[in-house]
């Protein structure tokens, strides 16, 4: 069976004329840089012509050209899904974002700012039961301002909440310290609470990171480590 020189322009061109494939038009060539089925089946076609009728092609090699050929269009079709899914995941995280200014997070920590109802609002996750449980509620120079007195409580979440807050705590520019203490059976221990914080910013991020909050007192936080959401208007 011969074989074809690939530098051979001329040789070249005869074989794209005889499977419809104008190489005089230049712009035409340019354009198409991939082969669909159409010029699959005609290349299969003159193939099947021009073999040497002493050695034909066995039919498991037509097939396997086939499956090969499926199988690249099937992967060309699925990067077509793939780069649509992740368009449409990007106007997601952009709704996402916009969706989540206004609201607040629970997030680990122990500064605190009451929220437009005058409240403060927490959780904390008791690693076991404990005898007694108490939340303290202090300034920045270390004074006690409130504590709260939760008693006995099971191993899991417990809410806490601090209503009735004096005025002047409302109105001063500066986070509330937050401290947790439960008894359990190696004695007295401190519990980092959660509290909820509030959503300043919101920026969409990319496919590894997702949408990233800013969140005040806290910084950049991702989306997807907040366990839970809180409306300010609630």
């Amino acid at each position: 069976m011969s074989t074809i020189d690939p530098n051979s322009t001329a040789t070249l061109n005869k074989i794209l004329e005889k499977i419809g494939v104008k190489s005089n038009d230049e712009t035409s060539l340019k354009k198409k840089d991939s082969l669909g089925q159409s010029d699959f089946l005609k290349l299969m076609t003159t193939q099947l012509q021009n073999q040497d009728p002493f050695a034909p092609m066995e039919n498991g090699d037509f097939i396997a050209q086939m499956a090969q050929f499926s199988t690249v269009t099937g992967i060309a079709e699925m990067g077509e899904s793939l780069k649509s899914l992740s368009n449409q995941l990007g106007e997601f995280r952009i709704a996402t974002a916009t969706n989540l200014l206004g609201h607040s997070v629970l997030v680990p920590g122990n500064k605190v700012r009451p929220n437009s109802e005058g409240e403060i609002h927490g959780v904390l996750d008791l690693p076991k039961a404990s005898s007694a449980t108490n939340i303290v509620f202090s300034n920045t120079a270390g004074e006690v301002l409130h504590s709260i007195d939760l008693g006995s409580q099971a191993s899991g979440l417990v809410g806490f909440s601090w209503n009735n807050i004096p005025q002047e705590l409302i109105n001063q520019d500066s986070p509330l310290k937050v401290e947790a203490f439960m008894n359990g059976a190696n004695g007295r221990s401190g519990v980092t609470p959660s509290v909820f914080a509030e959503v300043l910013a919101a920026s969409t991020g990319d496919a590894d990171t997702g949408v990233v909050l800013e969140v005040k007192d806290y910084g950049n936080i991702n989306a997807s480590d907040v366990k839970k959401y809180r409306s300010n208007n609630l």
